[in-house]
């Protein structure tokens, strides 16, 4: 699959394209005007060409012009972007980019652009139309640039660019599973590699009591382990002998992570989150913390403003200020939405052995740059405490093993497990950040390459969240099982709204994915687990947006499975015999005392009289991971959306881990490994059971079975009545036609008691607050 044209499913550009933009010839000087207020504002290059001496003489007059750029353009969607080059009208970017496509298209455009104070002035565009490159041979050539009135701006103004497109299916990279490559391990082209010989523990939410969910049989009789996460966070770091370091977005003093203790706490356990820190700073442990800064919270002249996230960020600030912990409040991008705090469902891993130190690259680099802007700020205020040094430098503490000078990154002697041991893992950390956030990025756009960074028009981006998640979809051979908080891409293909900017590929993969196995006639399913509604009130703009956005989603993908079986003649198959969505609910019996309700209740508003009547609520799903084929997990702080893939705008991190001895190829059949014993945990937890069906989620009988469960648990969740949920998973409230049109359920188009839409509603704000 797929760059072939047909009526079912027109023109997809499906694969990696190898790109190279080399220059232009012959561009149209722009403005001179707009050059000379630009040298007033504009910052300097992040991305720049590679040091070049400049032999002019000192005082030669330099001529005014364009300072041309390129972006790359499928369906509309940006996929790349070249550095500005200034003052040229033959620009020389030699610029490599290697990109996943997944994309409705006949052709691709080269937007010629000339960089300007306040945006951009389109020069011209080159096009290059797809069965030019679908043939997968490598093309050189000069492409002319017609500007906006259908003429070249100057007479042979062209570009130079290099192409050269594989299809999936051709590609070796997909073809056995991304943890069952006999050549390559786990995500290619990624600023961290796959580290050998690490251990990852898996943690079904925060605390989950011992004998509450079913034993889980995994291969050779070993049974899975439900760990305690808080509990062991706590653990650690008591336990901790030199640093601890916490990032988050929402670190609250106040928290006890030990409410229901299962082994003996040594001293300080009992403590809550802030005090415990002050007491391992008392004894000498370096103790960092790098909290995001929520810019509507603030305490001034006596005034506590709480903030519209309610994350207790200058409460957590002022509770360490007098003391040996450093806590930085460190600037992220998010939307401003409340949303409900429990019951909550989430995911959780602990890392240890060679990829813990990529966290820690990951956190020292952040903190460089946080503490680079709380030092600006400080220089302005009397302040005599202040750690310019406060990260601790592992390679001078001799009897601790690090990665240095004289001990290679991935060194046995920083392995945790041998590569013989069944529960050995292999670990690859992922990033969604740029250069704005942390410092230690290459300026230099071929440096960046080298370190599989992107360098776009002013920044230079690590995306490899993204880049997992296209690799470990396309190398699926059997399900795909996700949960995740949000669930909204693929905006250019979407039925309306296509240029709403969410344009991550991750759900255009999964429905591609799905239709190249209905075309070679093999099983496949994929799971969704999304919250009931996004943080916030289900009436509010925002989230009736993000629904809207949501429903975008979904609509796109079951039009691509639908039109692939009408394709291969199987109109009688339904799309849900392939992909599923689903949320979490919870209904409990009323009581007597709830069954008299007080007038407090009733003066509460209609909905929480409605809530408290008939005793149901979501369960909010904040959990962002995915699992493939049983074998691999990916799991972190990214939502499916663009404000996490995008790599410019929220700072997300994530793992990728497999064990190497419980893999399909290693195998030869299903794995049974902490993987899918993970997996098996969070559906007999969802679903109420164990079930052998459940061993096996590719197939038919399987799919049926969630199905059944999970429209009976919707059934009752809504009926008047009270009656008991099998486990917790709802059918997510949609009907799905063979046509792959959706539609809110009849009678049911409003979320119960709480209301709003469930297909959501088209808003003013701008897009990217929703995306």
């Amino acid at each position: 699959m797929m760059a072939e044209q047909t009526p079912a499913t027109g023109m997809y550009l499906y694969g990696d394209l190898d790109l190279k933009i080399i220059e232009a010839r012959r561009l149209p000087n722009m403005d001179l005007l707009s050059e000379r207020i630009r040298r007033c504002f504009s910052p300097f290059d992040n991305c720049r060409k590679p040091f070049v001496r400049d032999n002019k003489p000192p005082h030669q007059h330099r001529i005014i012009t364009s300072d041309p750029y390129v972006t790359v353009c499928l369906a509309g969607a940006t996929v790349a972007r070249t550095r500005v080059i200034s003052n040229s009208q033959n620009p020389f970017w030699n610029e490599h980019f290697n990109i996943p496509v997944a994309h409705p298209t006949s052709h691709v455009d080269f937007y010629v652009k000339d960089n300007d104070v306040f945006g951009a002035d389109l020069i011209g565009v080159a096009t290059v139309p797809v069965e030019k490159i679908i043939s997968g041979e490598k093309i050189s050539d000069w492409f002319p640039i017609i500007g906006p009135y259908g003429k070249p701006p100057k007479p042979d103004c062209a570009v130079r660019i290099e192409i050269k497109f594989m299809q999936c299916k051709e590609n070796p990279l997909y073809k056995y599973g991304i943890a069952a490559s006999p050549n390559d391990f786990g995500v290619q082209n990624c600023y961290f590699p796959v580290r050998h010989g690490s251990s990852i523990t898996l943690y079904q939410d925060a605390h989950v009591p011992d004998n509450f969910l079913p034993d889980i049989e995994l291969e050779n009789g070993d049974v899975f382990k439900h760990e305690k996460c808080w509990e062991d966070i706590c653990h650690a770091i008591l336990e901790a002998h030199h640093l601890v370091y916490i990032v988050g977005w929402s670190i609250y003093h106040k928290v006890k992570l030990v409410r229901e203790p299962t082994k003996p706490l040594p001293s300080g356990g009992n403590l809550i989150l802030g005090d415990l820190l002050k007491y391992k700073s008392q004894e000498g442990v370096r103790v960092l913390l790098l909290v995001w800064d929520d810019k509507t919270s603030h305490s001034k002249f006596f005034i506590n403003t709480t903030g519209v996230m309610q994350t207790h960020d200058e409460e957590t600030r002022k509770f360490f200020k007098h003391s040996s912990v450093n806590c930085v409040l460190s600037p992220r991008y998010a939307s401003r939405t409340k949303g409900p705090r429990q019951p909550w469902h989430d995911w959780h891993c602990k890392i240890e052995g060679p990829a813990a130190y990529d966290i820690l690259t990951n956190f020292e680099q952040r903190w460089r740059k946080a503490s680079k802007w709380s030092e600006f700020g400080r220089r302005f205020k009397r302040v005599t405490h202040w750690h310019d040094d406060a990260l601790i430098k592992l390679e001078r503490i001799s009897w601790i093993l690090s990665p240095g000078p004289s001990i290679p990154d991935d060194d046995p002697k920083l392995w945790v497990s041998n590569e013989d041991d069944p529960e050995n893992w292999h670990v690859q950390v992922f990033r969604s950040i740029d250069s704005g956030s942390l410092k230690g990025f290459p300026k230099d756009v071929y440096q960046a390459e080298a370190q599989n960074l992107v360098c776009a028009k002013n920044l230079v981006i690590d995306k490899s969240i993204q880049t997992a998640y296209i690799q470990a979809i396309r190398s699926a051979q059997h399900f795909i099982y996700i949960e995740n908080q949000y669930f909204i891409g693929s905006s250019y293909a979407w039925p309306s709204y296509k240029e709403a900017g969410a344009d991550n590929l991750i759900p255009m993969e999964l429905a591609l994915k799905i239709a190249s196995k209905i075309r070679a006639k093999e099983r496949f399913a994929v799971y969704v687990v999304v919250p009931m509604w996004p943080e916030g009130v289900p009436t509010s703009v925002s989230v009736q947006e993000i629904l809207f956005w949501q429903g975008q989603t979904m609509q796109v993908m079951y039009e691509v499975i639908a039109k692939e079986l009408k394709a291969m003649n199987l109109e009688n198959v339904h799309p849900q015999e392939y992909l599923n969505f689903y949320c979490l609910g919870n209904r409990e019996e009323p009581s007597k005392e709830l069954l008299d309700l007080s007038d407090k209740a009733r003066n509460s508003g209609e909905v929480v009289l409605t809530c408290q009547e008939h005793r149901r609520f979501m369960i909010y799903v904040h959990a962002k991971g995915m699992i493939v084929d049983d074998e691999y997990v990916i799991l972190g702080s990214a939502n499916i959306n663009q404000r996490s893939m995008a790599g410019s705008r929220d700072t997300e991190i994530a793992m990728g881990a497999y064990q190497p001895s419980h893999t399909w190829g290693n195998k030869r059949r299903h794995p049974r490994g902490q993987v899918y014993g993970y997996r098996m945990s969070l559906w007999a937890e969802h679903l109420g059971l164990v079930d052998r069906l459940f061993e096996e989620p590719e197939t038919l009988d399987c799919v049926n079975t969630v199905n059944k469960i999970a429209e009976d648990n919707w059934r009752r969740f809504t009926e008047k009545e009270f009656s008991p949920l099998q486990g917790h998973l709802l059918k997510y409230p949609l009907k799905v036609d063979v046509n792959g049109k959706v539609s809110p359920l009849p009678g049911q188009e409003n979320f119960p008691d709480v209301g709003g839409k469930v297909l959501g509603a088209r808003s003013t704000l701008p897009d990217a607050l929703t995306t």
